[in-house]
Parts: C-alpha cells; structure tokens; sequence
C-alpha cells in the first residue's frame, strides 16, 4: 500500500521510518483539505492529524484520486466527514488510546506551573532576579478539582490528582465505577462548575460539548477558578474566556489546545506577524498559559500512535476487522 501522511513533521517521520518495513510512506509538510487533496493522486491511504480538515469537498477529491482509507494518527475525528466519507465508501480508523497519561501529566503541569508560577521564576533567576514578589501560589493539596470528562485521559488525570490530596468532582454521561470506588463524585454539570477551584476539560468535542465553556458556565463558577483545557479548543469560546479573565472571574487559564489553533500551532512563527487577536489577547495576561498542543508528546506516545496506526493500515490491507474504525 501507498500512503500520502499530510501535515509531517520531522518527528512524524523519523517515527514511521523507525517502525515501518511493509509500506510507502510518501511525506507532505502541507496540511489535507480541499486544496491539498489532489496530493493524494496514487495512494491508497491518506495519514492526518488533528488540524487537517476532512470534510466533503477533500473526501470527494480523495476518493477521486482512489484513496479507500483515512488513517487518523490522533483520538478525536471531530475535523472528518464522517457521513460523507460512508457516502464515499471510505474507511477512516483512529488511535483511540495512545498515552492517557502524558495528556493528563500536561494538564498537572500546567496547574502547577500557573499556579506557582515557575515559568516567571525561571526567567528571573535567570536575569540574576531572585525576589520571590508576586510568585505567591496556593496549596493544591484539600482543593476541589472538577473533571469534565472521565473517559480514560479524564480517569488517569483524576487517579493521578488524587495523590495531591484534592476532592475530585466529576461530570461525564456515564460514570465510571472504578473512579466513584476511589471517591471521586459525580454531580450534575452546573454543580461541577459552581464547586470547582480548578476545573479541567477531558471530553471529545461534538454538538454537545462546543462552547461547554460560555459566559453562562463561567457565570456559575467561584471567582478566581483555574480553567485547563488539554482536550479540544472549542471546548471553550475564547471570546467569552477572555471576558471572564478581564473581570477576573478565572483566576487561572491554562490551554494547550486553541479555538483556531489549526492556523497557528505546530509551525514557527516567531518572525511573522500575528493576524489572530483573540491569541495575542490571551498572550497579554499574565494569569494564562498556552502551550502549542504538545499534552500527547511524549517517546512513549509517539511510539504507539504510530505502531496502532500501522496495525490499522495492516487490518485494512488484510480485510480484517477494523477495531479501531470510526463509523
């Protein structure tokens, strides 16, 4: 089988050289959409990621140009045409569990580092600064923590924040047995968010859970809550985010996935010119802290998006039942 991967990175690549001795590997820095798609002329397997874009118009071009499998190299397929990849008999499969926990590590490290303010110490040693003026932090251990989420990042992050010593309160469809034996409380939504001192996204983004974070949820929290979102972008409306921090009703806001990240993050961009406000607005607070979507960026997770990728392409090639396969 021929595969085109869209949106490489050196990374991606020495990951699939490392581990791949059956297939062709054709490599593309451009991202997949409708513009792109054409790319794909010639293979039987397009490789994407979170921020390519998927919809009708690329699926229609890719099964003109006889790709038969979308091998997403990530969890969530919110950015794919789901319908419209059925209509054009594509197969699309996914990784559903690569490294539950290095994204919730991330999302502790970023509670962490907001909350004693590490990143600005550093930088002040640094300069030869040692004054320890405004880097006062809180105690973590009693807090109440509110999870959004309890699939198997949100249960790792929760058995992993136990072990500071917080209540952990929880909202999720369905409960998980394993976490309420541990004591973590399951309580309505807008309980979750009127309790919480720190509250942390762990769920998939679709119609139900956009904009989870608005004005109205924001209304209902403590002032001063800390936000972290590890998941989705869209979890949260920016908008109303940074009105919230303008009144300081979130004390803390801490992201490693953005609303309109698919323009900005995973690229250098260290000599252009921004044309995103709602970033550079985010950028000018002191009290948040953006990472560029590196929660899932650790060897071990590397190692196994890209092994469960090759296994989903060799299930394909072989007819076989396709566990990993989005319908």
């Amino acid at each position: 089988m021929k595969i085109a991967v869209f949106s490489t990175k050196s990374y991606d690549q020495e990951y699939f050289e490392k581990y791949n001795n059956q297939y062709e590997f054709s490599f593309f820095e451009t991202s997949l959409d409708s513009s792109t798609a054409s790319l794909a002329k010639g293979f039987d397997a397009v490789c994407v990621f979170v921020n390519d874009t998927v919809d009708e118009e690329t699926i229609a071009i890719l099964s003109k140009k006889g790709v038969q499998l979308i091998a997403l190299r990530c969890a969530g397929y919110n950015n794919v045409n789901i319908e419209a990849a059925k209509k054009y008999n594509i197969k699309i499969v996914r990784v559903p569990a690569y490294s539950p926990e290095a994204v919730a590590e991330h999302a502790i490290a970023l509670i962490l580092t907001l909350n004693r303010k590490t990143h600005k110490a550093y930088n002040r040693v640094r300069e030869g600064n040692f004054s320890l003026k405004n880097l006062i932090g809180f105690n973590i251990h009693g807090k109440k923590v509110g999870v959004i989420g309890t699939g198997q990042i949100g249960a790792t992050f929760c058995k992993t924040i136990i072990g500071f010593g917080c209540e952990i309160i929880a909202f999720d469809i369905a409960e998980n047995k394993e976490l309420v034996d541990l004591g973590v409380t399951y309580l309505p939504l807008e309980e979750v968010f009127a309790q919480a001192d720190i509250l942390s996204l762990h769920c998939p983004l679709n119609q139900y859970t956009k904009h989870v974070i608005n004005k109205n949820a924001i209304a209902l929290m403590k002032k001063g809550v800390m936000i972290i979102n590890t998941s989705r972008g869209a979890l949260i409306n920016t908008a109303d985010a940074i009105e919230g921090l303008i009144n300081e009703k979130i004390g803390y806001l801490g992201i490693d996935v953005y609303e309109q990240e698919e323009d900005l993050f995973f690229e250098d961009l260290s000599e252009s010119i921004i044309q995103d406000e709602y970033i550079l607005r985010l950028m000018s607070f002191p009290n948040v802290l953006i990472t560029s979507h590196q929660a899932y960026f650790t060897k071990e997770a590397m190692r196994e998006i890209t092994l469960t990728t090759l296994e989903n392409i060799q299930a394909f090639e072989k007819n076989q039942i396709l566990k990993n396969e989005v319908k």
